[in-house]
């Protein structure tokens, strides 16, 4: 047979507890505070700083090439919205000046006569680098010395490295003879400065800063 436990209460005692005599309510010792917190403490706090606008600076080259002896590299750089800086080192040329322009166009599939025209974004004719009336692509001339090495730096704001006028993906030629930067009084004079054939080229493309 299963074991069962049976509970039994005595007829004299209850199992409730008795609550004839209550003992004291609980009393505490504890004071409590009232703390109040600033409402704005409850906001995250965003400190403010200074906007500070870091010149960003870019870079391009230009490798020349062409059916002559003349070579090169042009080296270009701007920083943010500046003018932009050219490097240029040219051998292979016969001494004395020769025009020095940016053309239109990258295209060199037949060669650097494909580059097209001046760049000139403004439609105006050819000119000096410091004239106000003249093509975008219009940067004078480069000397070549007696060993027919020609270095120079032009500093110049109407060929910038970004924005609508970009000279990405343009041209730099180098020609055979000396730009009369318009004045000459040529019938060539104020569209090519009759600077004579077109000696090497080479497209602009970005490079690493």
């Amino acid at each position: 047979m299963a074991a069962h436990t049976i509970l039994a209460a005595s007829p004299s005692q209850s199992l409730l507890p008795s609550f004839s005599n209550p003992s004291p309510p609980f009393q505490s010792s504890f004071v409590g505070l009232s703390v109040k917190f600033p409402r704005q403490s409850l906001n995250l706090a965003v400190a403010s700083k200074p906007l500070t606008i870091v010149a960003a600076t870019k870079k391009a080259v230009a490798v020349l090439k062409g059916n002559s002896q003349a070579e090169g590299v042009v080296i270009l750089t701007q920083e943010d919205d500046g003018p932009t800086t050219v490097n240029v080192r040219v051998t292979g040329l016969t001494p004395g000046p020769h025009g020095f322009h940016l053309h239109e166009y990258g295209d060199t599939t037949n060669g650097c006569i494909s580059t097209g025209a001046h760049f000139n974004p403004n439609n105006m004719t050819h000119g000096a680098p410091e004239d106000e009336v003249r093509h975008a692509g219009d940067l004078g001339n480069i000397v070549a010395n007696a060993d027919g090495v020609a270095e120079a730096i032009i500093v110049d704001s109407q060929i910038p490295l970004t924005g609508p006028n970009s000279v990405v993906g343009r041209a730099f030629v180098v020609h055979e003879l000396e730009d009369d930067l318009g004045k000459g009084g040529h019938e060539l004079s104020l569209t090519t400065g009759n600077a004579g054939g077109r000696l090497a080229c080479g497209v602009v493309g970005l490079t690493p800063v």
